[in-house]
């Protein structure tokens, strides 16, 4: 891969907002080969589980999205391994299901939107 990898998202603050936070006060830029295993040096922190999180989303809406970027795939696959995260993984665990038609309509009705 040519250069530094970059994350893509839109010009305002959303769910990457908190990862942005995160790797600026570690002092990382997004993903880079420094030769450790999360983001933040060699443990687990907040910043590698809201990334995975982001990824799988990603994922949901086209898988071929990260297919140029080894670096996060890998991460990914990482966290999802470590034996908690992977339970949560597993149906029937308090992770929800994708937002569909029935559960937007059902969300407008209790926000009353």
């Amino acid at each position: 891969m040519a250069g530094k990898p970059k994350l893509h998202y839109f010009n305002g603050r959303g769910r990457m907002e908190a990862i942005r936070w995160l790797l600026a006060a570690a002092g990382v830029e997004v993903l880079k080969g420094h030769g450790q295993d999360y983001l933040v040096g060699s443990k687990l922190s907040r910043a590698d589980i809201h990334l995975v999180e982001l990824l799988y989303y990603v994922e949901e809406l086209d898988p071929s999205l990260l297919a140029n970027f080894p670096l996060l795939k890998a991460l990914k696959t990482r966290v999802s391994n470590l034996p908690a995260v992977k339970k949560f993984l597993q149906p029937g665990s308090p992770r929800k299901p994708p937002m569909d038609e029935k559960n937007l309509e059902e969300a407008k009705k209790i926000f009353r939107m």
